[in-house]
């Protein structure tokens, strides 16, 4: 295997960057932004393999499971990144978009060497989440090869789990691993192996749309606004606030007013608003509709419920 490893794509030598070592910083930064914008046309032609992780995603949280990140380190650490934005930006819970990384929390800030060469870590990390067939397991590695996250998605698969490869390698060794397969492949580095700069973007870019569509699809969007917001600094409730505003046509001082009602939930002050319920009725309607706060105000617009 490491034999064959010379050979990605992601380890070999970018011809547009040869003479790096002896360019200009402006040079250097010219070389970095040409070779950056190669990486959204990648990722475009994987679009239709990150829809299917979408719907696993998706399926998964309608079932009540979760979406569960692994990887080592930078991969690791992207999907750490994307999981622990989730709460705040979409008022998840902790519980319901995780995230793994070879060598535990602290590889986060410190790297762990050693830690992605072992298969069974990956499987015993998993199993301490108490993995079921509920849940989607997406196994990121730039490489396409990395041992802990192989074992990861063997294991979830056994599972019954959905399982997804996210790699930056054509027909990488981890596809083999899992359901479905996306390879965003960016081509060579500017600095040779580096996968922390085009494959690092490619797979944020990717983790970035799977989690916020499948959130969008769950109903914690409206038209393009984050009506689940978690507020919990004054940044956000001033956004919350604006939200309100934006949706219901209503002052800034009553969607302050209604959001403290609402108990600084977004959702259930708009459909306070919309509906001219109070809090309880709101909760009620939002609970008939499976959270989707289109389909809460719609349903009591067409009096298909009784509060």
């Amino acid at each position: 295997m490491e034999k064959h490893l010379r050979t990605l794509i992601t380890e070999t030598r970018n011809n547009q960057s040869m003479n790096l070592d002896t360019a200009s910083p402006m040079e250097v930064l010219k070389m970095m932004n040409d070779e950056d914008k190669k990486v959204a046309y990648a990722v475009e032609t994987v679009l239709p393999e990150i829809n299917k992780a979408v719907e696993c995603a998706v399926d998964s949280f309608l079932k009540g499971g979760r979406l569960i990140y692994t990887g080592a380190g930078t991969s690791g650490r992207l999907g750490v990144l994307d999981a622990v934005e989730c709460p705040p930006t979409f008022r998840t819970s902790p519980e319901q978009v995780r995230a793994v990384i070879a060598g535990g929390e602290g590889a986060f800030q410190r790297a762990v060497e050693g830690a992605e060469d072992s298969p069974e870590e990956g499987k015993k990390d998993l199993m301490s989440l108490n993995l079921s067939a509920a849940d989607t397991v997406i196994g990121i590695a730039a490489s396409g090869r990395t041992p802990y996250v192989a074992g990861a998605l063997e294991y979830a698969r056994k599972t019954g789990a959905h399982t997804v490869a996210l790699s930056c390698n054509e027909g990488a060794f981890i596809s083999g691993y899992a359901d479905y397969k996306i390879e965003a492949v960016v081509g060579p580095e500017v600095l040779t192996g580096s996968t922390r700069l085009k494959a690092a973007t490619a797979q944020k870019m990717i983790l970035n749309m799977i989690s916020t569509a499948s959130m969008i699809r769950i109903g914690k969007v409206y038209e393009n606004l984050m009506i689940d917001v978690h507020v919990s600094n004054n940044k956000l409730k001033e956004r919350a606030i604006s939200i309100i505003e934006t949706v219901t046509g209503v002052s800034y001082e009553k969607a302050e007013k209604m959001l403290e009602k609402a108990d600084n939930q977004v959702k259930k002050a708009i459909v306070m608003i919309k509906t001219n319920s109070d809090a309880d009725s709101a909760q009620r309607l939002l609970e008939r509709s499976s959270g989707n706060t289109r389909l809460a105000i719609s349903s009591f617009e067409e009096k298909d419920v009784q509060l």
